[in-house]
């Protein structure tokens, strides 16, 4: 009973908006993610996935419920063979002399030892409807598992590079305290001197106190940082941490034939696509509620008051028979569970062709998004190397006396900002690679097939 189950259309773009290559795709979301992240040639990370893969604990609680699922298709896959159980039951009972058919009350046992055996003929389909249904709840949820694993993994993977980002921007920090330490020593030598008034002093120590305070408030996030990190990978914070080091590393560069994995190993679109699998199959077991359920049920076995002669040969029992059950009226339950079972497989049609649009919008995002940010990335560092140089030339002026401190105070603060974008915009592009190799369902060596 039911349709068999056909994939419907989504929507598809011929394109994408950015220049990244395509190729017609073929789901393969049961291809292993690999190790992505080892594009990033980070040897903390990698570690650092590996512990997560392993202790994580909300990836144990979903290989828990992926368990659940596959134990529940067992049940389904049981109904289509013969039951047999043994029924043994033995019992003593007085019987009232009112109630005798000797006139006497009197004493009795029975001892029985008869084997059941019961099939449901399947004849409309129900169990094997229900076995479909429950295959592919398997499938959406190894897919839903593999998911959880591919986020998991991306979050980690981006709480690190955020982290290497801060160490990146507190060592920047460490270093301009050190030139404004210098500075303001220069400045309290001119004040000594009487070349200079209290101002200049008061800003030169003003400034050197607030990139202190700066250094000081990145270290808080750090802590954060850290704990996020110890948490994903299955520790208590109080007893994880991961040595300062800088980050050196940029995005990888996106390979050709890259958008052809988006359909092709995401696992959120396959889970959603299984869905409509299950949801389809239970249109048929909802439609054999309306014909006949037919069972042979059958007993052989022995019967008798005496356990010393309960084997004896003119002992044994049997019993044979079929039972049919149709229903004749139900007040309409029948036709409700059929119209809510269409009504959840038309819910699964739109959530997989919503997944199908999400999906390319993360592909878009993620291509548009290291392209602006590459762009962006040329703009800063220009801005960085003038904004130095302006620095550079500002002090000397001031060593000469031609100009006032509030303009050193200037070139400072901007050198110092156009350093920090710079850093903030490779932790940015970091970001957003990961995203793109989340959005495509693993990293570019696994979408080329190498």
């Amino acid at each position: 009973m039911g349709m068999d189950y056909q994939r419907p259309e989504a929507l598809v773009p011929v394109q994408f908006k950015s220049d990244a290559p395509w190729k017609e795709a073929a789901p393969g979301d049961s291809v292993a993610k690999g190790s992505w992240w080892e594009i990033y040639d980070d040897a903390v990370l990698n570690q650092l996935e590996e512990q997560a893969a392993e202790a994580n604990q909300s990836l144990q609680a979903a290989y828990a419920r992926l368990s659940q699922v596959q134990a529940s298709l067992g049940i389904s896959r049981s109904e289509q063979l013969p039951r047999l159980d043994l029924n043994a039951s033995a019992n003593r009972q007085r019987v009232a002399q009112d109630l005798s058919s000797t006139g006497s009350s009197y004493y009795g046992s029975q001892i029985s030892l008869p084997l059941v055996l019961s099939y449901e003929v399947d004849l409309w389909g129900r169990v094997r409807r229900s076995v479909e249904a429950a295959e592919a709840d398997v499938k959406s949820a190894v897919a839903d598992y593999q998911n959880l694993l591919l986020t998991l993994q991306a979050e980690l993977a981006r709480s690190y590079f955020a982290l290497r980002v801060v160490d990146n921007e507190i060592e920047l920090l460490e270093q301009t305290i050190e030139l404004r330490k210098a500075t303001r020593d220069l400045v309290k030598s001119k004040f000594d001197n009487g070349q200079v008034g209290q101002l200049d002093l008061s800003r030169s120590e003003s400034e050197l106190a607030a990139t202190e305070a700066e250094a000081i408030g990145l270290q808080k996030q750090r802590g954060e940082l850290e704990n996020a990190i110890a948490v994903l990978i299955g520790l208590p914070p109080s007893s994880f941490s991961i040595a300062t080091e800088p980050l050196t590393q940029g995005p990888p560069p996106v390979s050709s034939g890259l958008p052809s994995a988006l359909l092709e190993r995401r696992p959120d679109v396959a889970a959603a696509e299984r869905q409509m699998a299950a949801a389809s199959a239970r249109i048929g077991v909802a439609k054999t509620a309306f014909f006949p359920a037919i069972s042979l049920t059958g007993s052989a076995g022995y019967g008798s008051n005496q356990v010393d002669s309960l084997f004896d040969w003119d002992n044994r029992t049997w019993g044979l028979g079929p039972a049919i059950s149709l229903p004749i009226f139900d007040y309409g339950r029948n036709r409700a569970n059929l119209d809510r079972s269409r009504a959840v497989y038309e819910e699964a049609v739109a959530n997989y062709r919503q997944q199908v649009l999400v999906a390319f919008q993360d592909v878009e995002d993620g291509l548009n998004g290291l392209q602006v940010l590459d762009r962006q990335g040329q703009s800063l560092l220009q801005a960085a190397r003038t904004a130095k140089q302006a620095w550079e030339i500002s002090e000397k002026r001031y060593r000469a006396g031609l100009v006032s401190y509030l303009e050193v105070v200037d070139s400072q603060r901007s050198a110092l900002q156009a350093e920090r974008a710079l850093v903030q915009l490779r932790g940015a592009q970091l970001d957003s690679s990961v995203s793109l190799i989340k959005a495509l369902g693993g990293g570019w060596k696994m979408a080329e097939g190498v």
